[in-house]
């Protein structure tokens, strides 16, 4: 199913909604199209609209402020692109850099996508101790940049550019 990105008044990036809550909001002028699906529209009787796929809301709308965007398995495959971060393969797990028996937890800075058989062969070891090298190292995204991300490749790709990610 197609996500829409919802940006506040001020275009900052808020959440991701389905393609028919997008279309809503629009059609109840909460929300104008500021990107569309080149080629696709939405048609009835009295409504002939682009297909969303960016849309700004037309009040501002005060969110809480968040520091940090909240860790978890599929946030870190996403952010690593499902690209295993020591041999670049198809990536299905997690890995700890410092194993969770050593101390490690589960943060955005200790933990990368990971295929399975290197998962497997790093085991309750560090990549120091176990003779592998970490591609990139981890990093920790910004609640916005968390956001674009889930989006996926093909709809990032996507977007305008003054709302890609940075490289």
């Amino acid at each position: 199913m197609r996500e829409t990105l919802v940006l506040n008044a001020s275009f900052e990036p808020l959440a991701t909604v389905t393609l028919r809550r997008a279309v809503v909001l629009v059609l109840q002028d909460k929300a104008v199209v500021e990107h569309a699906h080149p080629g696709l529209r939405v048609r009835a009787a009295d409504v002939d609209l682009p297909l969303p796929r960016v849309i700004r809301l037309c009040r501002y709308v005060r969110v809480p402020f968040r520091r940090r965007a909240p860790w978890s398995r599929r946030g870190v495959l996403v952010r690593d692109q499902h690209r295993c971060g020591y041999c670049g393969r198809l990536a299905t797990t997690v890995d700890h850099v410092v194993p969770r028996s050593r101390g490690g937890g589960d943060t955005w800075l200790n933990t990368v996508a990971s295929c399975a058989e290197d998962n497997h062969r790093k085991a309750d070891r560090t990549p120091e101790q176990a003779g592998m090298r970490l591609l990139k190292a981890p990093f920790e995204p910004t609640p916005s940049d968390a956001l674009l991300l889930a989006l996926g490749a093909v709809e990032r790709d996507a977007l305008p550019e003054w709302l890609a990610l940075p490289a």
